[in-house]
């Protein structure tokens, strides 16, 4: 065994990034299945990136949001509109999205800029985190005309693949899409009834 030492904490904080310490094992050890946990992705981020600083998630998103989509405007020649626009379903405004970027009805750009680990994450299994599952629903649920969804994923902290983008067809999601309208259509229906009851 090694012995290190020293002279303050942050030289202390700066030398366990990367390493599987004993406070973090137990966010690397799988005990069922053979999938990773965020331990995993969490050693590879630090190796790759810098150190996150205080910004909270939330903040650090709204203000790379437009960087990422310059980012993917540019890598797909495509134009991305970004007017702050609210789309809602043409027979129940009550279903709503706000997209992050959209090129013209047919295709919608939403941003994510994560924590380092689950940016790397997302890049290994090329999916999109589990989340986000509705998020995604919603774009083709209030919009029937849009054809594909540009989940994109910025995270400039990472030396490498700190920029990708992840889409889904309409087609892939179409059951679902159906499935979850359902269910909403159900609930403003039910909210409706209750608000009418409560007001009159």
């Amino acid at each position: 065994m090694r012995t290190l030492k020293f002279e303050d904490r942050d030289e202390w904080l700066a030398a366990r990034r990367g390493k599987i310490t004993g406070s973090r094992l137990k966010d690397i050890i799988v005990k069922r299945g053979s999938g990773r946990k965020i331990g995993f992705y969490e050693l590879i981020a630090e190796r790759l990136g810098i150190p996150a600083d205080d910004e909270s998630a939330m903040d650090r998103g709204t203000r790379l949001e437009g960087e990422a989509i310059e980012r993917f405007a540019k890598e797909t020649k495509k134009k991305v509109d970004t007017s702050l626009v609210i789309w809602a379903r043409e027979d129940d405004e009550n279903i709503a999205i706000s997209p992050d970027g959209f090129i013209g009805k047919k295709e919608g750009v939403e941003v994510k800029c994560l924590s380092s680990a689950r940016h790397i994450e997302a890049w290994l299994t090329k999916q999109i985190p589990d989340e986000y599952e509705y998020q995604v629903l919603q774009y083709f649920i209030v919009n029937d005309d849009l054809q594909k969804l540009h989940f994109v994923f910025y995270d400039p902290r990472l030396l490498a693949k700190d920029f990708f983008y992840l889409t889904v067809n309409r087609k892939e999601v179409q059951e679902k899409v159906d499935e979850i309208l359902a269910y909403e259509r159900n609930v403003i229906a039910e909210v409706n009834t209750i608000v009418n009851q409560l007001t009159f």
